[in-house]
């Protein structure tokens, strides 16, 4: 007998990734906790790769390095950065083929300068691009978001909106998150995005982001299809 195949109705605007699960990957293989963020790399560029075959989804962002993190191992943190420099230097050249705008959220004042310049580099050579927007989150806390646009409007004496608030975040030109996917099983937020996602709906698989992929992507979304978006109304 043949399985009904399940249809998505309705796609989410923006979708949201906390991607957990790298060093848990690892240990579950008698791997190096390294090559769980290895292999996690290998999901992020496979995931946008999905992402863009999905012409509703217009944006979505990745946590990749909390403002928590920096009490990691030392040897830890350089392999992340080392890994990102790599993925951003890798795309750059299909973030401009496939039309992706690409951004950094969060503080990269504090990273490496030749990290540092190749974020801003991409970010300024896509800035352009109308396709789908990735949102890259490094160095990234939702309070320090809120505190970093609120600072911005201070500054400037102006009157703290919601709507202004929105245009000084690190995510400014993308709308709210309509879909919040954290792999792994844990059921937290863990500080991202906490501004932008008042009404989002939440999914929580048990699968390490490592091993999350088209076929689990297609689950989450199917799940949002079938909720029932109130906003705070009836």
């Amino acid at each position: 007998m043949f399985k009904k195949k399940k249809v998505i109705s309705t796609f989410p605007t923006h979708v949201a990734f906390i991607m957990d699960g790298n060093r848990r990957w690892a240990t579950e293989r008698g791997l190096a906790k390294m090559m769980g963020h290895k292999q996690g790399a290998v999901s992020l560029k496979n995931m946008i790769e999905t992402l863009v075959n999905y012409p509703e989804i217009r944006y979505a962002s990745f946590f990749a390095f909390s403002t928590e993190n920096w009490t990691r191992d030392q040897s830890e943190i350089d392999y992340i950065f080392r890994l990102c420099y790599d993925f951003v230097d890798e795309y750059k050249e299909k973030f401009e083929n496939k039309n992706i705008k690409f951004i950094s959220m969060g503080d990269v004042t504090k990273f490496p300068k030749k990290l540092q310049d190749i974020l801003v580099k991409t970010m300024e050579e896509t800035k352009n691009n109308t396709g789908l927007v990735i949102n890259l989150a490094m160095n990234y806390g939702g309070r320090d978001d809120i505190v970093h646009a609120a600072n911005i409007l201070a500054e400037r004496g102006e009157k703290i909106t919601i709507e202004n608030m929105k245009e000084n975040l690190y995510s400014a030109d993308a709308p709210d998150i309509d879909l919040l996917i954290r792999t792994s099983g844990e059921m937290r937020v863990s500080n991202f995005m906490l501004f932008q996602m008042a009404y989002a709906e939440l999914y929580f698989p048990k699968i390490h982001w490592p091993d999350f992929d088209k076929r689990e992507l297609d689950k989450a979304l199917y799940e949002f299809s079938k909720r029932n978006r109130r906003f705070g109304g009836k």
